[in-house]
Order: C-alpha cells, then structure tokens, then sequence
C-alpha cells in the first residue's frame, strides 16, 4: 500500500481530469488550452456548478451575482484587528473566511468565491496602513480584484492575465485540497467547512507554498549568465529547483504554458519589466538541460508554479500573498467537489492497517 494513497482511486468526478501522461488537462469537458482563450472567469464557475445548484443563472447573470457576493463579502471588514492583520495573507483570508455562514446554497458558494478575491486585497492593504477598498459589483472578478488591491482600474492586459490564472488554477483533479473538501462534504457539513479545510491543506509548504520561492530563486541568480552555475550548485547540496516537477505530470504541466502565455501578454503591455522575464527565461531553459542531463531517468519539467510567480509579481501582489491568490482560483473548484460529493457520495471513510505493538497474550 503506498501510504500517499498514489494511483488509489477515491472519487468519480464530471469536473476535471488530469492525464499526467500526455500533459492535458480537462475542465468539465474542454481542455486547458480551449478555456484560456476568450473564456471569462464567471464562465468556468458556470460550467463547474452546472448541475450542483437549483436555478444557477447563465454567465452574465452569474458575473453580476458574484459580484453582489464581493459586496456582500466586504461588510466583514469591520471584523479586521490588530491580531487579525499580524496574521500571514493566508491565514487572515481563512480568519475571515470562518466567518461566512456554513450553507449549502449557491449564494454560500458565491460568498466563497468572492471570499478570497475581497479578504487578500482587504488584508494585504490594510498591513501597509492602507484603507481596503470597497468592490464594484459591475466589473469582472479579476479586474475588480486588481483594482481592490492597487485602488486603481486595471489595464486591459493585467485583467486578462489574472482572469488566464483564475481559470487555470480553477480545478486539477483530486489533489490534496480538494480531497479534503471532499471528505468535509461526505459528512454533510457545509460549504464554508468544506473550504476552509481544502485552505488549510493548500496552506502546507507541499501543496500551495513554492511560487514565492520560484522568485527568490531568480533573486538569487540575478542574471542570466549566472543560472546555469547556480542551478547547479542548488543540485549539487540537494536543493530543489522551484517551479520544476510535478507528482502527476511526467511531461511538461499544460498549465506552465497557459501562464507563460499570459506573462507575454503582459510583457507585451510593458507590465513586466524585460530583463525579469529574460532572466527568467534563461533560467527555465538552463534547468531544462540540467536537469535532464542529471536526471534522465525523472521526468522534471516546467511546473504551475514557476510563471505563477512571474504573474502575480507583476500584477503586484505580495510574495506571503501567493497562497491566498491561488485560493482566489481553485476555490470554485473545491465547491463543485463538494457538491458532488454531498449530492452523489458516500461518507468518505477509508480503512487503516494496524502496524504497531500488540499486547502480550496471557499465558
């Protein structure tokens, strides 16, 4: 038995599916690369509920529900301490977040969604002595995040290239989050449980904490003569290469090149500055070749994490931050296995083997 319960399946599921042999991704039927082009954010979170909610409005209603729901979100704000403010991003989105009423209904879910997008914004402003800004219920759910983080409306491109994030991160399979959403939901708790539990999984360095690193790492190298050495100095102390390998994907993570799109986009709009993403660059291909080089037997290539750090550092939010960006996303996701787990499973309640001491049998 492989105690990380590897290729045990848990769960049958209409919502995603990750072939980690190909490279592909699938959303509720279309892949990756179809929803990344001209698909809104609002559009995936229609497409993950349908089925999950009574009277689930179409996408532009949807949008303009969501956004109701970021207002609504936002009255929590008179909840924010001092305590609550000394807490990572992270943590304090989850503080927040408790505060939510524990329904099953797509208003809670719609609360849910907007939880994230509100509270970092809320959080990460108000530790720079900042005053939070209230959401526009009329914008789109990236441009309005953007603009509750920076108090300034989003240029076209940034928007496009956080809506390209949201969607990307929005769902992937039955990773370790959404399986404790999932066994949250078997017990018939509700929505706002279930969230909170995937958060506090996403919250652990394995699952949701290397894009930050990913930055530190360029920081590091600091230019692009200097990657190939310093790559291979990390490997030879049996340092890690951030934003490299992946536990399902034994190819290259279809989601790495969604965002790469993306940070194109964004340095064509001259939001990322050249030499960064130069350096960046330089990096990923000096990597590529060591590690094959190195490893020719482990399938390591560009991960989810290493173009997430180049976006969401220039879309301007805080490296602690990350974590809570990538709730912003995947949250949608956790509340359609929740659902389909409360409407179609079973109490999620697997078996242990006892291998420790036994008692001594009576003569």
């Amino acid at each position: 038995m492989e105690n990380g319960l590897e290729d045990v399946v848990a769960a049958e599921t209409v919502l995603s599916d990750v072939d980690g042999a190909r490279g592909r991704l699938i959303i509720r039927g279309m892949s990756l690369d179809e929803l990344v082009h001209g698909t809104s954010y609002e559009a995936v979170v229609e497409r993950l509920f349908s089925g999950f909610f009574e009277n689930l409005p179409f996408t532009d209603d949807l949008a303009a529900a969501l956004g109701a729901a970021r207002v609504r979100v936002f009255a929590h704000r008179s909840a924010v301490d001092a305590a609550l403010l000394a807490l990572p991003p992270t943590e304090g989105t989850r503080a927040m977040l408790a505060r939510l009423a524990d329904g099953d209904d797509l208003e809670t879910a719609l609360d849910l969604i907007a939880a994230p997008a509100v509270f970092a914004p809320m959080l990460i402003r108000m530790r720079q002595g900042l005053e939070p800004i209230a959401p526009d219920a009329t914008l789109g759910h990236a441009a309005d995040i953007l603009r509750m983080l920076r108090g300034v409306a989003p240029a076209t491109a940034e928007a496009a290239a956080l809506n390209t994030y949201l969607i990307t991160v929005s769902d992937h399979g039955l990773n370790a989050s959404t399986f404790a959403a999932r066994v949250i939901a078997s017990t018939q708790a509700g929505l706002t449980s279930s969230v909170l539990a995937a958060l506090s999984a996403l919250k652990g360095p394995l699952h949701g904490g290397a894009p930050g690193p990913v930055l530190d790492m360029l920081d590091s190298i600091g230019a692009p003569a200097k990657a190939e050495a310093w790559l291979e100095s990390a490997l030879d102390h049996g340092d890690r290469l951030m934003g490299f390998g992946h536990r399902v994907y034994r190819v290259r993570d279809p989601r790495a090149d969604a965002l790469k799109g993306a940070v194109r986009g964004l340095a064509e709009a001259g939001t990322i500055d050249p030499a960064r993403l130069a350096l960046a660059e330089a990096v990923e291909a000096a990597a590529l070749a060591i590690l094959k080089r190195r490893k020719p037997n482990r399938p390591l290539d560009t991960n989810v994490e290493f173009y997430t750090a180049l976006l969401l550092e220039a879309l301007g939010f805080p490296r602690d931050a990350f974590t809570a960006v990538f709730a912003m996303g995947r949250t949608v996701g956790w509340i359609a296995h929740a659902r389909e787990q409360a409407l179609g499973g079973r109490l999620i309640r697997p078996q242990s083997r006892y291998i420790g001491p036994r008692p001594k049998e009576a003569a």
